[in-house]
């Protein structure tokens, strides 16, 4: 009798600690999935894990797809991808962790290591986490504390027509963030919350009794 309530009360801890573990996050969890690569010609060794994908290359890992016109990829230890793409431009998507939003990178070429989940856009390049976006010839990520880096570097080639000159510069937006604070001004649909109603005036207070006037009363 003392087993089976032993091992009934090690099933509920055992339950209670698998409850508190958090599950693998959408990208950190790319890696268990199979690496998928499509290209109008590839030249790829089965036994070392390393291609070179040429023509409208797709490269996808779980919630990772790059595009692009050429691709040089290796498939590391990990079962992580790491590629250099090129492409005019080469665009870049991943799932963010935790979140259920993307980042997105488009550039001219770009450095990606999946072991160390560090992406490098080079030229004309653009990074882009939900609505906040930053451009500029250099931008840097690391995915495991999203921080990102930018520099301002020249221009490797003239801007083609119509197409704004980017130069030396950084640029970038960041959207307005939503504040949970504001609840004493609006109300939760954005409307001013309506005024407490007033209180009634109070009554004036009645004597139990008139005093008399009249003489003997």
């Amino acid at each position: 009798m003392m087993d089976r309530f032993l091992r009934f009360t090690l099933a509920l801890v055992l339950v209670a600690v698998a409850a508190r573990v958090p599950s693998a996050s959408a990208e950190q969890a790319d890696r268990e999935k199979p690496i998928h690569y499509q290209a109008d010609t590839g030249d790829v060794n089965v036994q070392t894990k390393v291609g070179t994908l040429l023509g409208n290359v797709i490269l996808t890992q779980g919630t990772l797809t790059i595009r692009a016109d050429k691709i040089v990829f290796r498939q590391n230890a990990d079962n992580s991808v790491s590629a250099t793409a090129w492409g005019n431009p080469i665009t870049f998507r991943e799932k963010r962790d935790q979140v259920d939003e993307y980042y997105e990178g488009v550039a001219q070429r770009a450095e990606y290591d999946g072991q160390k989940r560090f992406l490098e856009l080079f030229d004309r390049a653009l990074l882009r986490k939900g609505a906040d976006e930053i451009r500029s010839n250099y931008i840097s990520y690391n995915a495991e504390t999203e921080f990102f880096k930018a520099e301002g570097r020249p221009d490797t080639r003239p801007a083609a027509a119509g197409e704004p000159p980017l130069g030396a510069r950084v640029r970038g937006v960041f959207q307005p963030q939503k504040d949970a604070n504001k609840d004493d001004k609006t109300g939760k649909n954005g409307k001013a919350p309506a005024a407490p109603p007033k209180p009634n005036p109070p009554a004036p207070l009645k004597p139990e009794g008139a005093l008399s006037t009249e003489p003997g009363k």
